[in-house]
């Protein structure tokens, strides 16, 4: 969905910072072979990402949601030397397309997956992360953030995806749209949790940063 007009769209991408070439590979055998391609992030919003991560510079990124793997990608590209990146989905076909593209980057030994449900493989990791992004399953958004608050060190970031959902966040709710439901409520808690410093961009179907105090 577009917020701004597509021409100015085209301008604000085509005057930021170039798509990787690996990265463009990797769209283009997603849309190629993988059901559902535009869950990718693409270019300008995986931009976003990898910048915010170079200035956050985490040890320890937690990705939930991983699809065909430009996320995390991005997101490694602010590594420290010595970080990792841990990357949860529960699509096993994905695993080893994943698996090819990070071992074709500079990152792939630091990029530790994991296959099942977020919310039974996020208590077993036993570490604090610096940056987390949730992009999965918006009606389990709130589950997750509350496993992963107190696993966040100070001033780290929650990158949360898809909070402006297609803009059905100002429509009329209805009463059997839990997405919706959820979504609304989730944002709610982002902006109101004393724990957090939060701002909402309306970066292609919206992108929170949320600061912990």
């Amino acid at each position: 969905m577009h917020f701004i007009s597509e021409k100015l769209d085209g301008y604000v991408v085509r005057h930021s910072e170039d798509e990787p070439v690996l990265l463009k590979a990797l769209t283009r055998e997603t849309y190629q072979k993988i059901l559902q391609p535009r869950m990718i992030s693409g270019h300008y919003q995986g931009r976003v990402l990898s910048v915010l991560s170079k200035l956050i510079r985490p040890k320890v990124i937690l990705e939930i949601g991983t699809f065909t793997g430009y996320s995390a990608l991005c997101l490694a590209e602010g590594l420290s030397l010595d970080g990792e990146l841990h990357t949860i989905d529960t699509n096993e076909e994905l695993v080893d397309f994943q698996r090819t593209y990070f071992d074709k980057s500079d990152y792939g030994s630091q990029i530790i997956q994991h296959l099942g449900p977020a919310l039974d493989i996020i208590p077993t990791l036993d570490t604090h992360f610096d940056l987390v992004f949730i992009d999965a399953d918006k009606t389990n958004y709130i589950n997750y953030f509350n496993q992963i608050i107190d696993k966040l060190n100070p001033g780290g970031v929650i990158l949360s995806d898809n909070v402006l959902w297609s803009g059905k966040v100002i429509e009329e709710l209805d009463p059997k749209d839990l997405s919706t439901k959820i979504v609304l409520d989730y944002n709610t808690l982002l902006k109101e949790d004393p724990r957090l410093e939060t701002v909402l961009l309306p970066i292609r179907d919206g992108l929170t940063v949320s600061i912990r105090k």
